[in-house]
């Protein structure tokens, strides 16, 4: 296959612009802001152009891509700049591209101090997040991941909200970069092991490819295998989050700018579900189904212990961090169900779940701008003095809680129905959380909207630019909800060989030399 040279430069736009936009913003504090958008509306137009162009089938005995782009790199260590996109990461990086111009354009008039240097952590927070979806060399996705994370530091840390107490959000970004860095060290452990696995069975090939540690994963045997994958799972999980390692979520939400939110939120969370998807599940099927007991446990407490702590909180944004979490639950208890119809209704939820969680953090952001607080007990009656953002809140509230006719409801809808054939008793468990996410849902309507106005003053309702940026999440929430096939037909083929792939397989010796002869091809272009 030829290399495709649009995958690198999905890359490499926001990193390039990234850096533009801090030298631009020495000049003036609104060039970043208009070369930020500029760029990231020319990543989504690019997206598009792989969507109308390639075609996302794959080969259900082994793992294909639409496009590819390869290129030696470290060449001692097996180390190559290796891209692909199929289904699965079209779709992860499109969302990232489409929530990249809402966090550029939510921060237009928030961000008033440095903004160059914000606008370049941002977009290198977005470029790290668009590698890990397209790496197909281990090294370059870890690479990619630790990149991820330094940029949302510093937007939590430089950017955030004080909070009540003195360099509390710096508090929160530290607590953020400690869980994110030992869960990656974890996960280095996991994919170090399978190199060095690879290099014992293969006499002496070094390697970090995609393929090729799938085959030597395959060859291991069921004690490290059931360790490797043990590795890669609390690396991943951590930055799920899944309880009980939900700690940093919280309060890296409470304390982060509206731009780092949609970030965390919409973005940031979804990377290691696609790393579950990618990695674990075909990694180390038999391991996987071993596990998938104590992980969907863990999965549906999560859901009511996520669910619960929402329905207690008064700030909203740690109320929406909670309800997160609630949700990440169902994504987990659909990665381990093994089915492809709980493997679809999870592509749904998380694009979903990725529109709704950034249109409600932008609200509250919108809200904060005004009131000067995010404190539910502080709010009410916004209903009649704002109605525009008020209809805009309740929609996307009902969009979260899964009301039908919206993407939420398809993706947990079908989660549920997949899950039901192999896990009936957790998904019944499951099911019935739903009613919780309906009551933290009412309290954040009834308590902002309803009751009397706290202040006489007149705010001005959403302006032009607030309401169509929210008009975008709606849309695509109405999207998803109406015409869910659009973006099932792009995922079908992947996350039905994942699907198949939860089945355990024996690779021969002589799959074991095909994949090395593949190494070689590389390393003779």
């Amino acid at each position: 296959m030829e290399n495709n040279l649009m995958l690198p430069a999905l890359v490499l736009i926001p990193f390039l612009t990234g850096i533009g936009c801090w030298l631009v913003g020495k000049i003036s504090s609104q060039l970043p802001r208009w070369l930020a958008l500029i760029g990231m509306v020319v990543t989504f137009v690019l997206t598009l152009m792989l969507w109308n162009h390639g075609t996302y089938q794959f080969n259900l005995g082994a793992p294909t891509f639409a496009s590819e782009f390869q290129t030696n790199w470290i060449q001692p260590l097996g180390i190559t700049i290796h891209f692909g996109i199929d289904g699965l990461s079209l779709l992860m990086v499109g969302l990232t591209a489409l929530l990249g111009i809402l966090a550029v354009g939510c921060s237009w008039n928030e961000i008033q101090t440095k903004v160059g240097a914000f606008h370049f952590h941002l977009l290198w927070s977005l470029a790290g997040v668009i590698g890990i979806f397209l790496a197909l060399d281990l090294f370059v996705f870890f690479l990619f991941w630790e990149v991820m994370l330094i940029p949302i530091y510093f937007l939590i840390a430089i950017w955030g909200h004080q909070g009540t107490t003195q360099d509390a959000h710096i508090k929160a970004a530290t607590k953020f970069f400690i869980y994110t860095q030992v869960c990656g060290l974890i996960m280095l452990v996991g994919i170090l092991g399978l190199v060095v696995w690879g290099y014992l069975l293969t006499n002496g090939t070094m390697s970090f490819d995609y393929n090729f540690l799938m085959t030597v994963a395959h060859q291991v045997p069921a004690p490290f295998a059931y360790g490797f994958m043990l590795c890669m799972f609390i690396g991943f999980v951590v930055k799920l989050p899944l309880f009980p390692f939900h700690g940093w979520m919280p309060d890296a939400h409470e304390h982060a700018p509206t731009a780092g939110s949609i970030d965390l939120a919409g973005l940031l969370i979804k990377t290691p579900v696609y790393g579950l998807l990618r990695f674990v599940i075909p990694f180390f099927p038999a391991a996987s189904e071993k596990f998938a007991h104590t992980a969907i446990l863990l999965s549906v407490i999560g859901i009511f212990y996520g669910a619960l702590c929402a329905y207690r909180q008064t700030d909203m944004k740690r109320l929406l961090a909670y309800a997160s979490i609630s949700h990440m639950g169902i994504v987990v208890l659909g990665i381990y169900s093994g089915t492809l119809i709980s493997y679809q209704g999870l592509m749904i939820l998380m694009l979903a779940h990725a529109l709704a969680s950034a249109a409600l953090f932008m609200m509250t952001g919108q809200i904060y701008a005004r009131f000067g607080t995010r404190d539910l007990s502080q709010l009410g009656g916004l209903r009649g003095q704002l109605p525009y953002l008020s209809f805009f809140l309740m929609f996307f509230v009902a969009a979260l809680v899964g009301i039908p006719g919206l993407g939420n409801f398809i993706g947990e809808f079908l989660i549920l129905m997949g899950s039901y054939a192999r896990f009936p008793v957790f998904t019944i468990i499951a099911a019935v959380s739903l009613v919780f996410a309906g009551l933290y849902g009412l309290i954040l309507i009834h308590r902002s909207l309803f009751g009397q106005p706290k202040t006489t003053q007149i705010i001005q309702d959403l302006n032009v630019r607030e309401s169509v940026l929210l008009l975008i999440c709606a849309f695509g929430l109405l999207w998803l909800g109406l015409h869910p096939q659009t973006f099932l037909d792009v995922s079908n083929s992947s996350m039905q060989w994942i699907a198949n792939s939860y089945v355990p397989v024996q690779h021969t010796p002589e799959l074991m030399q095909h994949a090395v002869s593949q190494l070689d091809q590389v390393e003779m272009r």
